[in-house]
């Protein structure tokens, strides 16, 4: 019998990447505090990498743990620029001042995901994804966030590649899964190994 399938989180952009990919699953969000399992690593001077990936992992385990026999894929991602590891804006200031941060320079995006069945991370991948954004003026950066609003805010870097971000940038390196926060093929790839979906 194929294992049940389950995505840790309640991000409506992993679930439609799922969707989209034809995948037949439930959706349960992980019940952790994500600031709680940072901090430790942040303290200790851990890479924005593994804290995505330590991410990845405590969510999944924390659905397997009501889900036994389940195959859980959790999923993190984070921002970094060189050894700083940002987090979500607080308002509207804190994200112009990302996007000053940010203005013409390259910053990259940490994807990762792992599985987890009966508790055990089975599988675990690491995704990167590089973002030049383009020089931008104090101005420019007052008119898009008037334009894309509180938006701004639910993104770490202030900003949504699939809206107006976009026009934020000069140059991306990386795939449009990993910049989205779920990297699908290597994750397809190992379901089809784990018999979990139709190879």
């Amino acid at each position: 019998m194929t294992a049940k399938l389950i995505l840790a989180s309640s991000s409506p952009f992993r679930r439609m990447l799922m969707e989209n990919a034809g995948l037949s699953f439930d959706a349960h969000a992980a019940r952790i505090d994500e600031r709680a399992v940072e901090a430790p690593l942040e303290k200790s001077g851990a890479g924005a990498h593994a804290v995505a990936l330590v991410l990845a992992k405590a969510k999944a385990e924390e659905v397997s743990s009501r889900f036994p026999s389940s195959l859980v894929i959790g999923s993190d991602q984070t921002m970094s620029l060189g050894d700083r590891v940002f987090h979500k804006p607080r308002d509207m200031a804190d994200a112009a001042n990302h996007l000053r941060t940010l203005s013409g320079v390259t910053h990259r995006l940490n994807s990762a995901v792992a599985i987890v069945r009966d508790g055990v991370v089975v599988w675990e991948h690491l995704a990167h994804a590089e973002l030049t954004m383009r020089p931008l003026t104090a101005d420019f950066i007052a008119r898009h966030l008037a334009r894309v609003g509180e938006r701004a805010l639910s993104s770490v870097g202030a900003y949504q590649l699939e809206g107006e971000g976009i026009q934020l940038f000069e140059k991306i390196e990386g795939d449009y899964f990993t910049i989205l926060g779920l990297p699908m093929l290597p994750l397809l790839k190992k379901l089809r190994e784990f018999g979990a979906i139709d190879g």
